[in-house]
Formats: structure tokens, sequence, C-alpha cells
């Protein structure tokens, strides 16, 4: 009994830190936009239409903060990098637009 608790209990936090993360508007489009090579800060801001310079900088600042990216410099240019946290969110993302597609786009 004690071990079903416990599971449940892990499956729960796990769940409440993705959610946390993921239902802060941005934050999906900030990380696959680093995942699909944007790695620079305008690069990451002309990637996502109507996101203003404000919320990108909260919105990194909080990924920074939550260890989901990292960042990088090199030749003097700072990026923005995907640790595995936050390559594992990618993953989910991909996941859930799989899910969308296969089980809530209309069949032409």
């Amino acid at each position: 009994m004690f071990v079903g608790v416990f599971l449940l209990k892990r499956i729960f936090n796990g769940f409440q830190i993705i959610h946390d993360l993921i239902r802060l508007r941005w934050v999906p489009e900030i990380l696959k936009s680093i995942h699909y090579g944007n790695h620079r800060y305008i690069n990451i801001l002309e990637s996502i239409p109507e996101m203003s310079h404000t919320e990108l900088n909260r919105k990194l600042s909080l990924l920074l903060e939550k260890r989901v990216i990292g960042q990088e410099t090199k030749d003097n240019i700072t990026g923005y990098v995907l640790l595995n946290f936050g390559e594992d969110l990618v993953h989910i993302f991909h996941h859930l637009e799989d899910l969308e597609q296969k089980y809530f786009e209309p069949s032409a």
C-alpha cells in the first residue's frame, strides 16, 4: 500500500512541475524555438510573433531559474541552450501535438 501511495505522489508531483511550466504563456514556444536552433535572444524573439521583450525576459529568467535552459557564451555571443529538463519538455510537447493531430484534427 505504501509503495502505491508513494508512486501516486511522485506522479502527481511530476505532473505539477510540468503543469506549472507549460501553463505559462509562451514557455512552450520559447523552448521549441531554442530546440529548433534559435539560441540568441533576438532570434527567439523574432520566432514568436506578438511576444514582447518584457515577456521574453521574464520567461527566460524563470526558465534559467528552474534549470530548464542554460546560457552559453561562444565568440562573445551569449545564447540559450536547452538543458536535459528542457529537452524532456520539448519531447512532451511533441507528443501532445501528435495526440492533437491523431484525435482532434478532422480527417480529410
